[in-house]
């Protein structure tokens, strides 16, 4: 090494190190939070797959709002009064076949026997969900490109960032047994009421898309 280039050196190499510890502290950090939350949510499921057991293994007919918080029924009202709006976004949010997939599988608590199997599919089904209204966007970006004069890499970004409020949003709120109509496996009856209290304060706050307006 050439004399004068030692400490320069030296100080990047630290600060590599330091910024890759930090970086792994992170990572581990957040993996510890989500086994917490993996084990608080395995609960429910246990909870939910006992209730299923004890009142029978077949889930009510299925029925569905498509995407939920009114949000497809507004989307309607829209769409019939400005025809311009339908002409452009269509009469139903252009994401609602994936809300309705959504529903398929929270109905049935994707058809789980028991509650890692819950667990794992309510996981798969949330991200599916979340990649479907991407894929909406990534089909659609190309017309509204060119109706509203934004680059498609702003589009792809719009739909992003509202595929990953949807996937927020039914992380908390559709966690099973919580008493509200879009939790994960509407089609059984509800849970016992002592699990109901049990649920956090933010999975009963409403947050969903995709929920049916159902009653047991």
């Amino acid at each position: 090494m050439r004399k004068g280039y030692g400490w320069p050196l030296g100080f990047l190499f630290l600060f590599c190190v330091v910024a890759a510890g930090i970086l792994l502290s992170g990572e581990i950090v957040q993996t510890f939070k989500d086994e917490i939350q993996r084990d608080i949510e395995l609960k429910t499921h246990r909870e939910l797959i006992q209730s299923i057991t004890a009142n029978g293994r077949s889930p009510s007919l299925f029925t569905t709002d498509g995407c939920s918080g009114g949000l497809s029924k507004a989307w309607r009202r829209m769409a019939d009064r400005f025809p311009d709006f339908a002409e452009a976004h269509e009469k139903s949010p252009p994401w609602e076949p994936c809300c309705i997939a959504h529903d398929r599988a929270y109905h049935s608590a994707g058809g789980a026997t028991e509650a890692h199997q819950s667990y794992a599919f309510r996981l798969a089904a949330d991200q599916a969900l979340r990649a479907c209204v991407v894929e909406t966007g990534n089909r659609r970006s190309a017309n509204l490109s060119a109706k509203y004069g934004l680059s498609e890499e702003k589009i792809h970004a719009a739909y992003e960032a509202i595929a990953n409020a949807m996937f927020d949003a039914v992380r908390i709120g559709g966690l099973p047994c919580s008493g509200l109509k879009w939790r994960w496996g509407y089609g059984y009856a509800q849970c016992a009421k002592e699990s109901i209290s049990r649920q956090s304060p933010h999975s009963r706050a409403g947050l969903s898309f995709g929920h049916p307006e159902l009653t047991d």
